[in-house]
């Protein structure tokens, strides 16, 4: 919309330019991008996100470096959700973090010894591709998938799935009495009817606890985290997911690695977005004055 995404970037960039102005700065030291996989931040390209139809490789790097006349950074969102919690979140002080987005989808960034890791080609964390089981709701192309169980899709595929098993055995369940209805389940309005007490409500999101503590406790047992931060959904929908991740956790994870690891909402919530570049830039500047000491 408004030009696309060179528009997009134009007017991103008059944003940098009140700013500025309004803190009597020239220039910045640096620019911190936040965008969705997949990207190159190597060479600080976009590269069709699914959220954002017509950014096929997108300089966004270059753009902004252009125009500010400083160097700019790009990471993945689930990378800047890190940066962001450990900065300034609920991580903080800590030097061994995993952050997960449970949202539209399911994936992680990690912050090990102190540093944000990408792995051999800025991959690291795509845990929601991790499949759970051989069939299920679909996240990520694939059925059975972390994604598949433990996102705002996943749930809602769930929902649909639990219900339409009732639906068939002749009941007519509170929470969607008609097959005509199914379309109208989302993560949401099932997390509100499970609020008020629905059971099936309940059952839905237990599922999707349970899934989530298969998948945490593989990050635990490989990673051996600190924390490990989680947003979006969880952040609204914690006491129905954290039973039965705990249970699942409990049974597990390496007992020793699972005690030294706390799990906790983000602590930004819904602002992290308004977090995430101004971390990515925090991180870049900070690394960069090392690498001159």
């Amino acid at each position: 919309e408004g030009g696309g995404p060179y528009g997009t970037f134009e007017r991103l960039a008059a944003l940098g330019d009140h700013l500025l102005s309004e803190h009597g700065a020239e220039k910045p030291e640096v620019v911190g991008i936040a965008c969705g996989s997949p990207l190159d931040n190597v060479n600080g390209i976009i590269q069709s996100p699914a959220n954002l139809l017509g950014w096929d490789d997108i300089p966004a790097v270059s753009l902004m470096e252009r125009h500010f006349g400083a160097p700019a950074f790009l990471e993945n969102d689930a990378n800047a959700g890190a940066l962001a919690e450990w900065r300034y979140g609920a991580a903080r002080g800590y030097r061994h973090v995993i952050f997960i987005t449970f949202g539209t989808g399911f994936g992680a960034g990690l912050i090990l010894n102190g540093r944000l890791y990408g792995g051999a080609c800025d991959m690291a964390g795509e845990c929601g591709h991790i499949r759970l089981a051989p069939f299920g709701p679909v996240g990520c192309g694939k059925q059975g998938s972390v994604e598949g169980f433990c996102s705002g899709g996943g749930i809602r595929q769930l929902a649909r799935q639990m219900v339409y098993e009732q639906l068939q055995q002749g009941k007519k369940p509170a929470l969607c009495p008609g097959a005509e209805l199914l379309d109208t389940l989302t993560a949401k309005s099932v997390a509100e009817a499970a609020y008020a007490g629905d059971p099936l409500a309940k059952a839905i999101y237990e599922a999707s606890g349970q899934k989530l503590g298969e998948a945490l406790s593989i990050m635990i047992d490989l990673i051996n985290p600190e924390i490990i931060v989680i947003g979006s959904i969880f952040t609204r929908a914690e006491s129905l997911l954290r039973p039965a991740m705990e249970r699942v956790l409990e049974r597990e994870a390496i007992p020793v690695s699972r005690k030294a690891c706390s799990i906790v909402s983000a602590a930004l919530g819904d602002r992290v977005d308004d977090y995430e570049a101004l971390a990515v830039a925090s991180y870049a500047l900070s690394r960069r004055r090392q690498e001159k000491e």
